[in-house]
């Protein structure tokens, strides 16, 4: 059995998991847990202007560097989200400038579905890479009170990205609803859920290295299958 077929396999046996009686996994909502063991990702921490600053492995403080242009992506992850399933955002940049388009669904609501046009806590911004860095790590666009912010973010750079299929899936993911489980239209066991969002913008942006995710896949495990990523932890100022 190859990695695919076993990724595959562990998304179909949790959702049918979370379609049984008792769930215990609430789809892509952050859930405040102890911090678990010693973290070896260099950290990155916002800094008074709104930037942020990247921590290294002895404690030395240097300036976050944006991934190499014209074009890059990130993902933005929040490991103990949904019962430690995982929870992840997105970002891209603007070709050829230094501006960055992220976001993310965050489904403050806690539901398994909600049909489309309904309220999943969908949001986008757009800044420079450090306010991108800076916001993520404070939660600043989640709808309500965060308790558990974005502590880990990927990169990849980019010779180019499409900009313009990105935002068009954009409007997409944050009009469709959330899903995670069987779709009453359909009765099909499928997922629209914070891991689709992101996979699917990244995915018309055309981010280099994007491993493909199929429906009802954990973020925690996708997340580590990103090929030549760069891999940062993320502390809030």
């Amino acid at each position: 059995m190859n990695i695919g077929e076993r990724r595959s396999r562990l998304g179909w046996t949790v959702a049918v998991a979370l379609a049984g009686t008792v769930i215990g996994v609430t789809g892509c909502r952050p859930t405040p847990t102890a911090a678990s063991g010693a973290n070896t990702r260099p950290a990155a921490t916002a800094t008074a202007d709104g930037g942020a600053r990247v921590q290294g492995m002895a404690g030395s403080t240097v300036a976050a560097a944006q991934p190499a242009g014209p074009g890059g992506a990130c993902v933005f992850v929040k490991p103990d989200g949904a019962q430690k399933f995982g929870h992840v955002g997105w970002g891209f940049r603007v070709t050829g400038t230094d501006r960055w388009v992220y976001g993310a669904v965050e489904n403050p609501t806690n539901a398994l579905y909600t049909p489309p046009g309904g309220p999943i806590g969908a949001w986008h911004a757009q800044g420079s890479y450090d306010r991108m860095l800076s916001e993520m790590s404070r939660d600043a666009h989640y709808p309500g009170k965060s308790t558990h912010p974005y502590s880990r973010y990927r990169c990849v750079s980019s010779p180019g990205g499409d900009v313009a299929a990105a935002r068009t899936m954009i409007r997409t993911v944050e009009n469709r609803g959330f899903l995670v489980g069987f779709d009453p239209s359909t009765g099909d066991l499928t997922s629209r859920d914070c891991l689709d969002a992101t996979y699917d913008v990244l995915h018309a942006y055309r981010a280099r290295h994007l491993t493909h995710a199929p429906r009802l896949d954990i973020p925690n495990v996708w997340v580590e299958t990103l090929w030549d990523w760069s891999d940062h932890t993320l502390r809030p100022h």
